[in-house]
């Protein structure tokens, strides 16, 4: 087991998690879901004296991926999606940057599959595909530390909103039935907006599983 540190930030206009996940041997830093805030989470990143590797979004929306690419540049990294997430990127519709009055298209380098395993920083990481909240919405799970980041596929005591273009209350949730809730029950849930969970908790309490 790496030791692992999370760092927790909330950003942008919908208060999205952003998470800096560290391993502390190597100081290796990957970024999930950098909607906003590029500054300030680089100058988190030059006092934490870490350094950035990969960034992983969880889906396309804006709130997630605005800052994407800012910081991919900056350090020069990799920005990480699944592949059925790059037309929600491409769209303004899709990626609901309309919504903030703005005609906004985003960025990946690696398009991923389901149940695809990586490895960065030192973390072994499995990719599970979790569509309804959008096309391509993903969970990035990493087995040997009990956590997993779901974005906005599940939250505490719910799961993602279902009502944007292209999204589908039954997909949504049938994968996350079927695909996150068959996780050990101790495994911590980072999800993209509010309070950090479990899975035996979501077992128990969550009214849509």
């Amino acid at each position: 087991m790496v030791n692992m540190k999370i760092d927790h930030f909330v950003v942008g206009p919908v208060e999205t998690n952003c998470y800096f996940v560290t391993n502390m041997k190597t100081k290796e830093l990957i970024i999930i879901d950098p909607g906003a805030c590029a500054k300030q989470l680089s100058q988190k990143i030059e006092q934490l004296g870490v350094k950035p590797v990969a960034i992983l979004l969880t889906h396309g929306h804006f709130d997630h991926a605005t800052d994407a690419k800012p910081l991919a540049d900056k350090y020069g990294i990799k920005i990480y999606i699944h592949e059925a997430d790059k037309e929600t990127l491409d769209d303004p519709q899709l990626n609901a940057s309309w919504m903030m009055g703005q005609s906004k298209t985003f960025h990946a380098d690696v398009f991923l599959k389901d149940q695809q395993e990586l490895d960065i920083a030192g973390f072994h990481i499995i990719v599970i595909h979790t569509p309804g909240h959008t096309p391509g919405g993903c969970c990035y799970y990493f087995p040997y530390e009990d956590v997993i980041f779901t974005g906005d596929s599940l939250f505490c005591g719910s799961i993602g909103r279902t009502d944007f273009k292209k999204g589908s209350m039954s997909d949504l949730v049938r994968s996350v039935k079927e695909k996150v809730m068959t996780l050990p029950g101790n495994t911590d849930v980072y999800p993209g907006h509010n309070d950090t969970t479990t899975i035996d908790n979501e077992r128990m309490y969550n009214p849509y599983l």
